[in-house]
C-alpha cells in the first residue's frame, strides 16, 4: 500500500504539502511522520497563530533570487486548542485561503461538533485515535476536492477576464458611455433593456452588468425567444409540469426559476407573441408565474436583462408589442451602436482579436498591413463586431506570414470598394433601388459619413486641409465627426 500510494501522490510534478495542526507536538509529528512516509510534503503548527503565519508565508511572492515556498493544499487539525480553537481557525482559513482544504480531528468528537465543522466548510471530521486506513481514504477524498476546487478558482480567473469590462474593447465615446452606465446600473436590481443590431455585444454586455453585480456568484441564463418556437417558450421560460402537454413525460424546471437569486438574459425579445408579453409583464411585475399545467404560484427573485434587435418603439406604435410591457422594462436602457458608426474602433478590435487568435494558433502575428487595415475600415459589417470577430479569426487561421495581408480576408470584405460604397443606393447598373421608408436625415447619414471618410483619406487625415475642402470649419467638421464616431475621445483636432 505504502509503495503504491508514493507512486499515486507522486504522479505530479510535486507531492500535495500539508500542514498539520495540533497544540501537542508529539501528536503533531508523529502525523507529520505519518505523512511523509505516505510521499506528502508535511510540515506542522502547535497554534491557531502559527497555522496562520505558515499559510500566508506559503502564499507570498517568492524573492527572484530564491526558491518558491509551495502554497498548502490541506491543513489537518485538532479541534480543541487553547486560545483559538480548531473551529475558529477553520473559519480563518475559509476566509483568507479559500483555495485550502481543512480536515478536522479531535478526541472528543461529538456529533453537534462534527455537524458545526463541516457547516463552516471542514471538508471531513475524524475523531482520536486516528486509525491510518481511516486517514489514507479522508486525505484522498480531501485532495480531490482541493484539486476541483483550485480548478474551479483557475476557471472563474479566466471568466473574470472574459468578462471584464476590459474585454468590451472600444474607445469611440458612445461605447465609453456604454461602459460608464454598466458600471452605474449593475450594483441595482433595476431592469436593463438593450437595442442594437446582431452582432454589437449584446450578449457581452449583459454578461457584464450580471458579473460586475452582487449577484455575480449566482447563475446567469441566457435565452433567445426568437430561436425557440412560440409552443415551447413558455415551458422554457416557465418550466412545465408532468402531463401538461404530449411529451410532457416529467417536471421540468424553467429559466426563470433556474436563474433564482441571479439574472435572466431574454434576447430578441421584440420575437415574443402578444400572449407571451402579457406573462412576461406579470413575472416583471409581480416576481411571480406558474409552470405550464400547474396551478401552484412560483416566486422567484431574479434580475432582467431584455435585448431587441429590433426598435421597440416602432413594433409599440404598429401594435406588435405591448405598450405597458414596453414601458415597463424601458427603465435603463443602453443603445449599441452598429460598428459601421463607430469606424475608429476598427483597429482596436482587429488587434484585440488578433493578439486573441494568434494566441490560440500559436502564432507570432504582429499586425496588419496598411492595405489589410484599410480593406477592413471601410467594409460596412452587417453582422457587426461578430463578423469582424470571424473575419480576423479566419486570417489568423489563413496567413503564413508575421503581418496580415489583404490576400488573408475573405473576398466580401475586398470587394466593397470606396467607389462601390458610395453607390450603395444603386445596384450595379446605376440604377435606383426600391426606397425603403426613412426620415431625409438618416437617409443623409450615411453618404455624409462616406465624404468625410474619403476627404480625411485624401488629405491624410489633416484635419484643417480637409474642413477647407469641405468649406466647413474645423469645429463643424469635429462634430460631424464625432458623430460619426470618426473622432476617438483622444482627439483634439490635431492637424
Amino acid at each position: 500500500m505504502g509503495t503504491e500510494r508514493k507512486r499515486e501522490v507522486r504522479m505530479g510534478e510535486f507531492a500535495s504539502r500539508i500542514l498539520v495542526v495540533d497544540d501537542d507536538s508529539i501528536v503533531a509529528e508523529s502525523m507529520a511522520e505519518f505523512l511523509r512516509a505516505e510521499g506528502y510534503e508535511a510540515a506542522t503548527a502547535l497554534n491557531a497563530g502559527e497555522a496562520l503565519e505558515s499559510l500566508a508565508e506559503a502564499e507570498k511572492t517568492p524573492p527572484a533570487s530564491g526558491q518558491p515556498i509551495r502554497p498548502f493544499s490541506l491543513v489537518i487539525s485538532d479541534v480543541s486548542m487553547p486560545g483559538t480553537d480548531g473551529l475558529a481557525l477553520l473559519r480563518e482559513i475559509k476566509r483568507r485561503h479559500r483555495g485550502v482544504v481543512v480536515l478536522m480531528v479531535t478526541g472528543y468528537g461529538t456529533i453537534e461538533s462534527a455537524v458545526e465543522a463541516v457547516r463552516l466548510g471542514a471538508v471531513d471530521y475524524l475523531t482520536k485515535p486516528v486509525v491510518d486506513d481511516e486517514l489514507r481514504i479522508a486525505l484522498e477524498r480531501a485532495l480531490k476536492q482541493q484539486a476541483l476546487l483550485a480548478e474551479n478558482q483557475v476557471l472563474r480567473q479566466r471568466l473574470d477576464g472574459r468578462l471584464s469590462l476590459d474585454n468590451i474593447v472600444g474607445t469611440d465615446p458612445r461605447m465609453q458611455r456604454i461602459y460608464e452606465l454598466v458600471e452605474a446600473v449593475a450594483p441595482s436590481r433595476t431592469t436593463v433593456l438593450m437595442t442594437g443590431e446582431s452582432g454589437t455585444g449584446k450578449s457581452l454586455i449583459a454578461h457584464a452588468i450580471h458579473h460586475h453585480s452582487p449577484r455575480a456568484g449566482k447563475p446567469y441564463v441566457e435565452i433567445s425567444c426568437g430561436s425557440i418556437p412560440e409552443t415551447l417558450l413558455e415551458s422554457e421560460l416557465f418550466g412545465h409540469v408532468k402531463g401538461a402537454f404530449t411529451g410532457a413525460h416529467a417536471d421540468k424546471v424553467g429559466r426563470f426559476l433556474a436563474a433564482s437569486g441571479g439574472t435572466i438574459f431574454l434576447d430578441e425579445i421584440n420575437s415574443a407573441s402578444p400572449g407571451m408579453q402579457l406573462k412576461l409583464l406579470r413575472v416583471l411585475q409581480e416576481r411571480k408565474f406558474e409552470p405550464v399545467g400547474s396551478t401552484q404560484t412560483i416566486e422567484v427573485d431574479v434580475r432582467v436583462v431584455l435585448a431587441s434587435n429590433q426598435p421597440l418603439e416602432q413594433l409599440v406604435a404598429s401594435g406588435q408589442f405591448r405598450q405597458d410591457l414596453y414601458y415597463r422594462i424601458n427603465v435603463v436602457k443602453i443603445e449599441l451602436p452598429p460598428l459601421r458608426d463607430r469606424i475608429s474602433d476598427i483597429p482596436i478590435l482587429a488587434e484585440h482579436f488578433l493578439a486573441k487568435f494568434a494566441r490560440d494558433l500559436g502564432k507570432q502575428i504582429a499586425g496588419f498591413s496598411p492595405e489589410a487595415m484599410n480593406a477592413l475600415q471601410r467594409y460596412q459589417y452587417p453582422g457587426n463586431v461578430r463578423e469582424l470577430q470571424n473575419v480576423i479569426e479566419r486570417a489568423a487561421v489563413l496567413s503564413r506570414r508575421p503581418i496580415i495581408s489583404a490576400e488573408d480576408l475573405p473576398p466580401s470584405v475586398l470587394g466593397q470598394a470606396p467607389e462601390l460604397t458610395l453607390r450603395r443606393a444603386t445596384n450595379d447598373e446605376g440604377e435606383d433601388l426600391p426606397w425603403v421608408p426613412m426620415p431625409l436625415e438618416e437617409a443623409l447619414r450615411e453618404p455624409e459619413k462616406r465624404i468625410l471618410l474619403r476627404a480625411l483619406k485624401a488629405n491624410h487625415w489633416n484635419r484643417q486641409k480637409t474642413a477647407d475642402q469641405l468649406g466647413i470649419n474645423r469645429t463643424t467638421l469635429y462634430k460631424k465627426l464625432k458623430a460619426h464616431g470618426l473622432a476617438g475621445p483622444d482627439d483634439r483636432m490635431a492637424g
